[in-house]
């Protein structure tokens, strides 16, 4: 058990920034309050890095000040335990009073703190989990980051495109993985395509080999695989040692396996991999390329992934929603706000959708490659606006 002082710290953004607005708010008007939940300890330590990174990116290059308002962002660490999200919920709306709850690394972290964003009729902006039972839990719910759906469509689009017509699926054995075995199926299935095999794989220190010896046995065109980012690294280099690209057998994957975040430290293995997600680090626009530096720079020189991006967004919608409601934090009112908003993210272009609270955004297809000595997910082809639930809009 994790010493209960890791579980509420409290890390006062708004304060440490307050000298990059451009002006001091009025000594009457109270900060505006984003109460930020994110497993900073424990094996999903990476995520919480990568969404507070995000969010000190847009402060550091935003200010911490809006429509009149300090922004103050207040930090708790859930160590991924759903009691301690939701107690730090609780301590968050109670004692400081936030207008907005925001983070959630994992959907049973978002589910365990969205009945009280009902009850108290907070906005909570999901900057990570992405199961489609995340916003759903309640209607202040909405999201910044993507679905499983989302991410995983471009894999099946790509495979079915490219004449792989016997395919072997592997995903971990719970429901994010099951979401991405549902929807690899959807969207692959056609004429003359085959799913040979669908393997669930553990959660807890899953040894691949025996599965990988019997995706070999079974000769497939490619092995689909959905894996969280530490579990992915591992998949990797044993995919590589077992010799399954030798034998002719493609990998395409579900983003996380191939997460910018660690993505120079797996290796060689991952060259040559086919994945899709909504985010990479080497996407070719000039305001990701202001981001991805901005982002080095606050933390002191990591690359954003997927959820740093997301948590960077989330902070823009929170911003053009208080402009719009001209500083007022009343939280239906901000809720509508959010809805329906439009830009050009360091991603590319989004909306977010105002029924199904999850952003409409283009998957990338990209294949890992050596750029200037480092590797990178470099994007190939693009399916454009796609919602939540995978379909094309």
């Amino acid at each position: 058990m994790l010493n209960r002082k890791f579980f509420c710290t409290t890390f006062a953004l708004g304060v440490v920034l307050a000298g990059l607005g451009s002006g001091g708010a009025t000594a009457a008007e109270p900060a505006f309050k984003v109460g930020l939940i994110l497993p900073m300890t424990g094996p999903f330590a990476s995520t919480g890095r990568q969404v507070e990174g995000g969010v000190r990116t847009y402060l550091a290059e935003h200010g911490a000040e809006v429509a009149g308002r300090k922004v103050e962002i207040i930090l708790k660490d859930d160590g991924g335990a759903p009691a301690h999200a939701k107690r730090s919920a609780q301590e968050l709306l109670v004692n400081e009073k936030v207008d907005v709850l925001a983070g959630f690394g994992l959907t049973p972290l978002a589910l365990a703190v969205a009945p009280l964003a009902t009850q108290t009729k907070t906005p909570m902006m999901i900057m990570a989990a992405q199961t489609l039972a995340a916003t759903n839990a309640s209607p202040y719910v909405i999201r910044t980051s993507g679905t499983i759906a989302q991410i995983t469509m471009g894999s099946a689009v790509w495979a079915a495109k490219n004449g792989m017509n016997r395919i072997v699926t592997l995903v971990p054995d719970y429901a994010p993985g099951y979401e991405s075995e549902q929807a690899f199926k959807e969207f692959y299935s056609g004429p003359g395509r085959e799913i040979v095999e669908q393997i669930r794989v553990p959660m807890e220190n899953p040894d691949f080999a025996p599965f990988l010896q019997r995706v070999r046995n079974l000769k497939p065109d490619a092995l689909y695989v959905m894996l969280p980012s530490g579990p992915g690294a591992a998949f990797l280099k044993e995919y590589a040692s077992r010799g399954l690209e030798k034998a002719g057998i493609q990998l395409i994957a579900h983003g996380a396996v191939t997460d910018d975040d660690y993505l120079n430290k797996a290796g060689q293995e991952t060259l040559g991999v086919v994945s899709s997600d909504y985010y990479s680090a080497a996407h070719p626009s000039e305001a990701n390329t202001r981001f991805v530096q901005r982002f080095k720079e606050v933390t002191k020189g990591e690359r954003p992934n997927f959820f740093g991006v997301a948590a960077y967004d989330g902070m823009h919608v929170i911003y053009n929603a208080l402009r719009k409601t001209d500083g007022k934090a009343d939280g239906d009112a901000l809720l509508a706000a959010m809805k329906g908003q439009s830009f050009e993210s360091p991603r590319g272009p989004v909306t977010l959708d105002a029924e199904s609270r999850d952003f409409t955004q283009n998957t990338y297809i990209r294949k890992v490659e050596q750029q200037n000595g480092e590797l990178y997910n470099v994007e190939f082809d693009v399916v454009a606006n796609v919602s939540n639930t995978g379909k094309v809009q």
